[in-house]
């Protein structure tokens, strides 16, 4: 490359960044009237005045805003009935889900193939008497009894009864219990590292001094561990009050193993066993992590792990009180900082760099994790229209107007518009007269095309002839009834597209309501047990199941409304299959990129308006409704096993008739 061309590159580049300061410049400029309108409004006294009516005005709307199949958005009301729900479905979650003594009689008596030792550590400080005795009862109860409890203890002179209760229990243990008196308390980490050099078993588990464990815990796990030899295990939590496991606070049902939502979240937590060999000679807690050690021992061990199996019942009980973490992130307010270090060197770890983690408004260590894009790869925004004129020029001009990202090419898919006015629009994108009976057509500035598509609508089809004239390293499938929210909805979708890891991303997709039409969608849910899409309808301001609308996390599916993927992928598993015309061939495109072993990532962080079916109908009934069936018949027999088995990020002790993560009944 010669002088001249250096110098026009980097002139092409400046115009670049010169063109994106000016618009980030224009929105701010925007945002401050705005803001000054909004301040204005505020500070007017008939505005103050009126508040006490305002707010009863709104109430009411929210309670008749609801909807009749999956629950209401929000309001009082939707919340009452799931309180409602939830405290009928607890009931099969506390004392009576325990094992009958004849259940807990043939659980003793199995002999499975391995019967490893399992090693409970447990490090005590100042516990009180009555924790203390339940903690250990509940490891006494268990059903499995290849087990050994590790007991190191750092507390102080004023509490020397737990030493006297713990070497009662190693009394009548014949051996299990195994107690240690530590010379000083190292807190948490040290005190579980000194656990560890007293244990002698093959897995290792690790058990807060005032918890309780479900009497079939180990008993489960085990099943697991021979059944799908596994070597790293978790199962469902619930935090609890007043000493009664039954008063729950909050049950946290788990997805399956989920490397992004681990990153952002330390969603694992209890109750962890694991092999020991995948310590491969480290420590098990780092006290420079201590606060967060546990997030960052899962996430150093699940990354060793061949096998992480998670045991979807609710088997580990947090007990909730003052001073401890269950009842609140500030009891431990250096635990933040901890957990940002420990995720930070685990990205480092697999290669990430000039990544940012920060916080998140549902919890202090729920993150967003930004990563780097690399480079600026070109992608291809594929978009099938059939007339609509208003909505692509709304799509498009979203687009040209609030993207940050620059390098992008508008694939527009013609089929079979008749009106004049979507043939005049079809000609100001081109900068020429458009002409219908060419294949594709491109503007001088090749940042547009239109490729016609021959025939009656087929979204498949439509779509994978356009993919077929893209120029671009990535395709991103669009609606035209989309409109951008987020000016760096690109970049935010591309940080994951971009990963080998990744198969698909999506993006966060609201009504005009700015109730949630897409937040990642869930196999076998809805009344067809085809697929639906979770916290469908909830405000944009919801936090989500357990701060689920405020991280990036794996799913199953994304929807094809917005979705990013890498071209190369998209080739190699066939594009869209066509046997799907219209619905379920975004769904069938994720699983065959998951049946490759990759992960489809949905991201809150890029939002749009999704003004849906507006284009082309609902489904609801005639012709549409029986198409409809047959796809969701095609669907349930191709992926039959998938959805047998469940989908591995939706626990199933939820309900598949509802999509606020209401729990089965």
């Amino acid at each position: 490359m010669g002088e001249t061309d250096y110098r026009g590159a980097y002139e092409q580049e400046h115009l670049k960044c010169a063109d994106l300061a000016a618009r980030v410049a224009d929105l701010e400029a925007k945002n401050e009237e705005l803001e000054w309108k909004l301040n204005r409004i505020k500070k007017n006294p008939l505005w103050k005045l009126s508040k006490p009516l305002r707010s009863g005005i709104h109430w009411m709307i929210r309670q008749k805003d609801r909807v009749a199949n999956c629950g209401g958005p929000r309001g009082v009301l939707h919340k009452i009935e799931y309180k409602k729900r939830e405290r009928e479905a607890m009931k099969q979650f506390g004392t009576e889900s325990f094992p009958s003594p004849e259940q807990a009689a043939a659980e003793r008596a199995e002999v499975f193939p391995r019967m490893p030792k399992i090693s409970i550590l447990v490090p005590l400080w100042n516990n009180q008497k009555e924790f203390q005795i339940e903690m250990l009862d509940s490891v006494m109860n268990q059903t499995y009894e290849n087990w050994e409890l590790c007991l190191a203890d750092g507390s102080d002179k004023d509490h020397a009864y737990i030493g006297e209760i713990c070497r009662q229990y190693a009394e009548k243990s014949k051996g299990r219990v195994v107690y240690r008196k530590l010379e000083k308390n190292s807190g948490i980490a040290g005190n579980t590292n000194a656990c560890l050099t007293m244990a002698t078993g093959e897995f290792i588990g690790l058990l807060d001094q005032d918890d309780i464990l479900h009497p079939s815990v180990l008993y489960e796990y085990v099943k697991a561990i021979n059944e799908q030899d596994a070597d790293y295990l978790y199962c469902d939590e619930t935090t609890y009050k007043s000493g009664d496991i039954n008063r729950m606070l909050t049950m946290h049902f788990k997805p399956d193993y989920s490397p992004d939502n681990l990153r952002a979240n330390n969603y694992i937590c209890h109750f962890s066993v694991f092999a020991r060999e995948l310590l491969d000679g480290s420590e098990l807690f780092r006290p420079k992590f201590d606060g967060s050690q546990d997030h960052d021992m899962i996430l150093r061990l699940t990354d060793n792990a061949k096998k992480v199996v998670h045991v979807p019942r609710l088997m580990y009980y947090w007990r909730s009180h003052a001073g401890s973490v269950a009842s609140g992130i500030e009891a431990k307010p250096y635990a933040i900082e901890a957990a940002k270090g420990a995720v930070a060197e685990h990205l480092r770890k697999h290669g990430f760099e000039h990544f940012k983690i920060e916080s998140t408004r549902a919890f202090e260590t729920i993150f967003r994790i930004r990563y780097q894009v690399l480079g600026t790869p070109k992608i291809s925004i594929v978009i099938a229209n059939k007339d609509h004129v208003e909505d692509l020029r709304r799509c498009v001009t979203s687009i040209s107007e609030k993207s940050t990202y620059d390098n992008y090419e508008i694939v527009i898919v013609e089929n079979n518009s008749t009106t004049k006015e979507i043939k005049e629009y079809y000609t100001q994108l081109l900068g020429a007269p458009y002409e219908e009976d060419k294949d594709i057509q491109r503007s001088q500035d090749h940042r547009t095309a239109i490729v016609t598509f021959k025939g009656a609508f087929h979204y498949s089809a439509v779509n994978n002839l356009g993919v077929k004239y893209a120029s671009g390293e990535y395709i991103l499938l669009l609606n035209n009834d989309t409109e951008v929210i987020t000016v760096n909805w690109m970049e935010e979708l591309l940080m994951y597209a971009q990963r080998e890891d990744v198969g698909a991303a999506g993006a966060k997709l609201y009504y005009g309501d700015k109730t949630i039409q897409h937040a990642g969608v869930v196999i076998g849910l809805g009344a067809h047990r085809t697929a639906g899409h979770t916290h469908y309808k909830q405000h944009r301001q919801n936090l989500g199941y357990m701060g689920r609308l405020c991280y990036a996390q794996n799913v199953t599916a994304v929807t094809g409304a917005c979705l990013l993927v890498k071209k190369s992928l998209y080739e190699e598993v066939g594009g869209l299959d066509e046997g799907f015309a219209v619905s379920l061939n975004d769904v069938d495109f994720c699983l065959k990129l998951r049946k490759k072993g990759l992960l489809n990532v949905f991201t809150p962080f890029a939002e749009l308006f999704h003004y849906e079916s507006v284009s082309r109908g609902l489904d609801d009934n005639g012709e549409k409704a029986e198409r409809y069936n047959r796809e969701s018949e095609k669907f349930r027999e191709k992926w039959k096993e998938e959805l047998a088995a469940g989908d591995p990020y939706y626990n199933p002790n939820f309900s598949l008739d509802r999509s606020d993560y209401s729990l089965k009944i």
